[in-house]
């Protein structure tokens, strides 16, 4: 019994426990080299004599950068990066193997490589425009490219240009292009509800036109002759003493109180 406590004493020291939590990946590294197995969640047992457990993240992390970044005339503008990126744990000794636990600096260089041949090829102004989504996109695009060369396992998943500040110069004849724009705009909106105003004017000037042409075709003798006929109708069911005078056409009323 008591060599059986010695041993499991002897073994405590020569054994350890890392526990792998979600969102994480863990490998058993045993004299330098990796192991093939890739712990996903829970425990990994392993001799802190001869190894140790490398334990990296899957989640989403963000690599935060500020940059000069070159423009087609010749122009640095300066910008706040964020580069979007998680590895994938099945490929994680790839990654470590190739590009060791700093694989951060790398996504970094392959950044600024990728963003200078990109932002060369834009004005200044774009970076600050509807263009920018485009630089953003072809910077992703050649960075995927240009890691997949060095290791497999790291997704970008995107790139973000924040706080665009242009040369000063550039800035305010920017900023005086964008308010004539919106001017004009404005200019053209005003304009545009004054046409249609006046067409509206127009097309009910015309609807009451053809109103009284209608009207004015639509009274003919026959139709008159009927109206007066409906006239003296009305006028024989009134209790008032009344004077018709008339051409058998149209009646003229004489009141016979106001006669008095």
């Amino acid at each position: 019994m008591k060599n059986f406590g010695i041993l499991l004493i002897v073994m405590g020291l020569f054994t350890s426990c890392a526990v792998i939590r979600p969102g994480e990946v863990g490998i058993k590294q045993t004299l330098g080299k990796f192991s093939g197995d890739v712990k996903t969640q829970g425990t990994l047992i392993y001799n802190p004599l001869i190894s140790k457990v490398v334990k990296e993240s899957t989640q989403t992390k963000n690599i935060k950068l500020i940059l000069s970044l070159p423009s087609k005339e010749g122009l640095s503008v300066n910008s706040e990066i964020s580069i979007l990126h998680r590895l994938d744990g099945t490929k994680i000794t790839s990654i470590l193997e190739n590009l060791g636990k700093d694989y951060e600096s790398v996504i970094t260089s392959v950044f600024r490589s990728a963003a200078s041949d990109v932002c060369a090829q834009f004005f200044a102004k774009d970076m600050h425009s509807g263009m920018r989504s485009k630089i953003e996109k072809q910077i992703l695009e050649k960075m995927k490219i240009n890691l997949e060369k060095q290791a497999e396992g790291i997704e970008l998943i995107a790139v973000l240009m924040k706080r665009i500040q242009l040369p000063r110069g550039l800035a305010s004849s920017v900023e005086r292009k964008l308010q004539a724009e919106q001017d004009a705009m404005r200019m053209e909106f005003v304009l545009k509800q004054e046409r249609l105003e006046a067409e509206r004017k127009i097309i009910n000037a015309k609807g009451e036109r053809d109103a009284q042409l209608i009207i004015a075709e639509g009274l003919t003798p026959g139709i008159i002759r009927l109206k007066a006929i409906e006239a003296f109708k009305e006028l024989s069911k009134s209790t008032n003493a009344k004077t018709i005078i008339t051409d058998g056409k149209t009646p003229l009323i004489v009141n016979e109180e106001d006669k008095l």
